[in-house]
């Protein structure tokens, strides 16, 4: 995990003006421009990584990030691309560090593009504080364990996959389902009681028409000064889509563990993110690995995805929630496969559940939470969470087995028990899993309405939950006994 307030790691730089940074030494001698790369020969002394302007001969500028140095040959990706330019009188000017941003609550409200520049009529985004978008290495054993539940006013996701404060757990979506509005309902509606609580909202690769759609649906937060937004176009230069990430979680960690916020960061979609970085492999001519994407895929997700976490001696928090689809709907993709290695469970949204007309369509038998029992259960949401958690999902299961039986044989030909699911089953996707695309429910309301569907089984079937859990929440016990 990175973070600035390591204590261990290199002192926070005080705010500085662009002319202020590194040393203004330009080069001349560059050899070729190609797709998004820049090659600039005798650059000595240039370290990868290192940010740089681009002078260009007509007088406008460009920025960019050195990405190779082969002695005193630095390959650089140019942010705005390479479109229009021309070699010849370029001139390029390293700032002996790498990019570096400001930092801080004027970020609050704001909309700015991939590289944090306002899309929103206003000034300029400042902050005290420069820090690096790379973040700085965190020692692992100042983690604290994820703790505490993000409740996201989503039924299916607060009570059986809850999302913990410090966790990254990621969508897979395929394209065609609504993954992006629920992107947009978790970010308008999630929580961290009695906490103060912000979102960071990065997307990546969107058509004009989605990010009018994520800004519509997000501008009360955004006004409210409880949102970051930050909006790559599909038609954006793919360097800003490799930085965009990066951007949202350098402002997030000052948000955290600077200021004391718990901050929930949203990226979508991660696939986009990662076909930026298979076109700029083969702009370098790498090796491809499987399916073309460059082998080191995993380590790059990794150092997006472990920037997240609860820090010792620090109030706030980085709660991660990537959204990826899944091209043909594999979940064995690349993408999906690294990002299932590297977070901590996966809320997975299939085609076959939207089809019976269920918002948002989560597979529940295929998604978990592996940290879920760190922040459910008495003293973090209700006593009986984790028990009617495990009990519905049970349910679920067998109930499954019995809508297949009953197409092989009818429904008349089931026993009472097996006909007692199919109507769990119905109850349960009517009244609990299927949610409004802006409604909101309360973790009160979500466990009453699950323990609602348990009433549909005989109570001898109810064999995951205490007695005494079912004396005090199944509605009709005493009725039944």
């Amino acid at each position: 995990m990175t973070g600035s307030p390591d204590p261990g790691a290199a002192p926070v730089e005080a705010a500085a003006s662009p002319q202020q940074i590194g040393v203004q030494v330009s080069y001349g001698d560059v050899r070729e421009l190609r797709g998004p790369l820049l090659v600039l020969g005798g650059a000595d002394g240039v370290g990868w990584d290192e940010f740089a302007e681009v002078d260009l001969a007509g007088g406008g500028q460009r920025h960019g990030l050195v990405l190779e140095v082969d002695r005193d040959i630095a390959t650089l990706q140019v942010l705005e691309s390479t479109g229009g330019m021309a070699l010849g009188g370029i001139r390029v000017r390293f700032a002996g560090r790498p990019l570096h941003i400001q930092v801080g609550s004027g970020w609050l409200g704001r909309v700015c593009n991939g590289r944090g520049e306002p899309l929103d009529g206003g000034p300029p985004v400042t902050g005290a504080t420069f820090l690096p978008v790379s973040g700085w290495p965190l020692n692992p054993v100042h983690r604290e364990p994820p703790r505490q539940p993000v409740l996201t006013g989503l039924s299916v996701i607060d009570a059986l996959t809850t999302l913990v404060r410090g966790q990254k757990l990621p969508i897979f979506s395929v394209p065609g389902l609504p993954h992006l509005a629920l992107a947009t309902q978790i970010a308008s509606q999630a929580t961290s009681e009695g906490r103060s609580f912000r979102v960071v909202f990065a997307a990546m690769g969107l058509t004009h028409a989605d990010i009018a759609y994520v800004r519509d649906r997000l501008e009360e937060r955004s006004a409210a000064g409880e949102l970051v937004l930050l909006l790559n176009a599909a038609n954006d230069p793919v360097i800003e889509r490799i930085l965009t990430p990066r951007i949202a979680l350098t402002v997030a960690e000052h948000l955290a563990y600077a200021e004391g916020h718990d901050v929930l960061v949203i990226m979508s979609d991660m696939t986009s993110y990662a076909e930026a970085i298979r076109e700029v492999s083969a702009a370098r001519r790498e090796i491809p690995a499987r399916r073309g994407y460059p082998g080191y895929l995993y380590s790059d997700l990794a150092t997006l995805y472990e920037r997240c976490g609860r820090v010792q001696g620090h109030d706030g928090s980085v709660t991660v929630l990537p959204v990826l689809t899944m091209p043909g709907g594999d979940i064995t993709h690349p993408v999906a496969d690294l990002t299932g290695y590297i977070t901590e469970g996966q809320i997975v949204l299939a085609p076959d559940v939207l089809a019976r007309g269920i918002y948002p369509p989560v597979d529940v038998l295929s998604s978990l939470s592996r940290l879920m029992r760190s922040g459910a259960g008495k003293g973090r949401t209700r006593e009986d969470h984790l028990d009617v958690a495990a009990q519905m999902i049970a349910a679920m299961a067998r109930a499954r087995q019995a809508a297949e039986l009953a197409e092989l044989v009818g429904v008349a030909a089931l026993s009472e028990t097996d006909r007692s699911y199919i109507a769990y089953r119905t109850h349960l996707e009517r009244d609990f899993l299927n949610q409004g695309p802006e409604e909101f429910r309360s973790l009160e309301e979500t466990l009453d309405r699950a323990w609602a569907a348990l009433a549909a089984l005989p109570p001898a079937e109810l064999t995951m939950v205490s007695t005494t859990f079912l004396d005090r929440y199944l509605p009709g016990r005493k009725d039944r006994s």
